[in-house]
Order: C-alpha cells, then structure tokens, then sequence
C-alpha cells in the first residue's frame, strides 16, 4: 500500500513547483469564475498541490497563488456580470444553472449584503454565481472584494493545510507503519466530512434568505 501512496506522492512532487502554483492559480481562477466552477474541481486540484508542500516559503507561495487565483476568477465572474447583466442569466451557460438559483442569489444578496459574498466562497453554485448577481448590483467592486478576499484566504489555508498535513503525516509514517497509507487517506476523509457537514449547516443556516418566499 505504501509503494501506491509513494508513487503518488512522488509524482507530483516530480511535477516543477513553478507549474504545481500555476495549475493550482488557473484551477481557482476557473472555478470561481462564470458557472465553469460546476466542471473545475478546483478544490481537488489544490488538495493535490497542497501534497507536495515542503516548508513554509512553499505553502505560503502556494497559497498566495490560491487566493489570487480565486480573487481574479470572482473578479472576472463581477465585471461580466456589470457589462452584460441579464444576457448571462438569458445565455443557454446561464439557463443550465436554473432560474431558481439565480432568484435566490439575488435574494440573498439584497438581505444579507456583504456577508452574502463571503459566505457564498463556500457554498456550492453560489460561489461562481454570486459575483456575476454582485456585478449587476449597486455594490461597487471595492466594497466586494473587501468581503471576498478574508473568504478566499479562509479558503486556501484550510485546503492547503489540510493536504499538507496528510501528506506530512504519511512521510513521517511510512516507515513504521505499512498500512501508513491508510492515515493519509483518513485525515482526506475526516478533513473533506468535517468541511462537507460545515457546509451544509451554513446552507441550511443562510438558506431562509435565499429564499424569495420567505419573509424576514
């Protein structure tokens, strides 16, 4: 088992470290911008990346390109929702999204405002369509970016740390213990439980104002 988890490890430790930050960056900038964050598995991508950590410079280099790549894809989701507005919504792209959660992001952001943004880095849909709603608001773009940048720095330390602990852990077991594997597949698996149960009790907590048909 050991030999699987060391070829893996091993080879995308292989891979350039200048490229492993740029594929993690355009992964983050694909994900948050327009609707492309429903193919993009960003999140797995830096999980990966966050494997071949070696040291402080390297998870910090990482992570600034995370952050910068999940903040020029919102950016861009914003700036094309302020120049074309509805035609997103009307395109065939927008429509595979639903009218519905189009309806609710709006609603969300009209009764929660800046926090909407923050919150919708982590939840699913949201996170790639509320900037392009934020874009065809009154909010100006300084004002969303303040409230998305703690979001997305949030974001990219929890991944990062989350696969450079397991990978961590693995190196330092693997030659006491065989099934050592099974540890850094564990601390994936509680780690991506513990993020999917906070999910869902933010969905579920913010849910009644998405909810057009609920009153305040």
């Amino acid at each position: 088992m050991n030999e699987f988890f060391n070829w893996i490890l091993g080879t995308v430790h292989s891979v350039d470290p200048t490229l492993r930050v740029l594929l993690a960056a355009l992964a983050m900038l694909f994900e948050t911008s327009i609707l492309l964050g429903l193919i993009v598995p960003g999140d797995s991508v830096v999980l990966v990346a966050s494997t071949a950590v070696n040291g402080p410079v390297e998870f910090v280099s990482l992570a600034i390109a995370v952050i910068v790549g999940s903040l020029t894809g919102e950016s861009i989701g914003f700036w094309l929702g302020h120049v074309f507005g509805p035609r997103i919504r009307r395109s065939k792209l927008g429509q595979r999204i639903g009218e519905k959660n189009w309806v609710r992001a709006e609603t969300y952001l009209e009764r929660r405002g800046g926090i909407a943004v923050a919150i919708s880095r982590f939840l699913p849909v949201f996170h790639s369509l509320v900037p392009v709603v934020v874009g065809t608001s009154a909010m100006r773009y300084r004002v969303f970016i303040a409230w998305t940048i703690p979001a997305c720095t949030i974001w990219a330390v929890t991944y990062i740390s989350v696969g450079a602990f397991a990978a961590g852990s693995y190196r330092k077991l693997q030659g006491q213990l065989q099934w050592a594997g099974l540890v850094f597949v564990g601390i994936i698996a509680v780690a991506l439980v513990v993020i999917f149960l906070i999910r869902k009790a933010i969905e579920r907590r913010e849910s009644r104002h998405m909810d057009p048909a609920d009153t305040e």
